[in-house]
């Protein structure tokens, strides 16, 4: 009886992250209003600067429970700069942890507030998040012949003509590396080998119009592409076959002891422009993130196994980047839950801001 609480308690260990992020949510959203009515008379980049900072408090946050409190190692290997640069983020996509491991890159060049997206359509309908994402700069997209490159292309011009600093992330497989759907994996190398490219074994094969589209779109505006691979220690089972990589709750549940990140910096001005030319050099960068996988999974010599090749840094995250914006959120949501008239207009945000929000992504976006 005893054992059993104890693990139902240990299992448990997301509950307090997942209910300070969903729980913070409104009080940041009101905050976000509030600026937003007030900057409406302002020039554009006034507007993102502040909204910038205050999308920076929130994903500290974030992090604090993603690096502070789940104590992951982060390894870095490659060149990632120590200044902020206006960049497309790419990566391979195995798991809802990928969209942290930007937030980890992009919190070390204090460009954590110039995070944007590129999310799948239906992720708009996330109750509150949903429709602020759009309104911090984030791109909904649909897959294959319903994708209108059009309304993205125009989105992001809009936002380099209004300066807005950009930190693009897009992963170009468009769903999750599984081992646990292989026939997904399997129509993937088919179509592959049908278009006489490359067969990839530990991702899967790109696509490449959201990538053009966006580099395109900014190309004068564009320091470079970050090409970021990301590999989750301990996510082999005892027959050296790779598992699934682990889920937010699991990671959350201290389940990943180290993260793995290799970052490939890439000059804009050496990316091939037309899209024909761009499809092989993708798909060039993901044969590359293939090898580091199959080697960082399957190399015969042990010690080159569970590390990427190369030097590497142990980069820790300090308390000083997020525990302060811990704080101030819980404070702030603490004080409104405090009163009648708080709790209420916390319920009220909740409610209202989450339907509002429906109906805007319905017409808008």
């Amino acid at each position: 009886m005893l054992l059993s609480l104890v693990l139902h308690t240990y299992s448990m260990r997301y509950v307090l992250p997942a209910a300070v992020m969903m729980g913070t949510a409104p009080t940041y959203v009101l905050a976000w209003g509030a600026w937003r009515l007030l900057s409406t008379l302002l020039p554009a980049r006034f507007y993102h600067q502040v909204d910038d900072r205050l999308y920076t408090i929130y994903q500290s946050m974030v992090l604090f429970f993603f690096e502070n409190y789940t104590g992951v190692q982060i390894i870095l290997y490659g060149d990632l700069p120590k200044t902020k640069e206006n960049v497309v983020y790419i990566s391979n996509h195995q798991c809802t942890v990928d969209w942290i491991i930007a937030d980890m890159l992009a919190i070390r060049q204090n460009a954590l507030g110039h995070l944007r997206y590129v999310l799948k359509d239906g992720l708009k309908w996330l109750p509150l998040y949903g429709w602020y994402f759009y309104q911090h700069g984030g791109i909904y997209v649909k897959r294959s012949a319903k994708f209108d490159e059009k309304k993205m292309r125009s989105n992001l011009q809009s936002q380099a003509k209004a300066e807005t600093p950009m930190f693009l992330v897009i992963f170009p497989e468009g769903t999750r590396y599984n081992p646990e759907l292989p026939k997904v994996i399997a129509a993937s190398q088919s179509y592959a080998d049908k278009e006489e490219l490359a067969v990839l074994q530990h991702v899967l094969t790109p696509r490449v119009k959201a990538t053009h589209v966006a580099v395109d779109s900014l190309k004068d505006y564009l320091d470079a592409v970050y090409d970021v691979t990301v590999a989750y220690e301990g996510t082999v089972d005892l027959k050296g076959q790779r598992k699934v990589a682990p889920s937010m709750t699991d990671f959350l549940c201290k389940e990943c002891p180290r993260i793995h990140i290799y970052v490939d910096r890439i000059d804009v001005k050496d990316i091939p422009k037309e899209q024909m030319y761009m499809r092989r050099w993708l798909h060039e960068r993901f044969e590359i993130k293939d090898k580091l996988l199959i080697d960082f999974y399957e190399a015969k010599d042990s010690k080159r196994r569970s590390r990427f090749p190369g030097k590497c840094v142990h980069s820790r995250l300090s308390l000083k980047k997020t525990l302060p914006s811990l704080l101030f959120l819980t404070g702030l949501t603490a004080s409104m839950l405090l009163t009648e008239s708080g709790r209420k207009l916390y319920m009220k945000t909740w409610i209202y801001g989450t339907l509002f929000g429906w109906l805007w992504v319905s017409i808008i976006v």
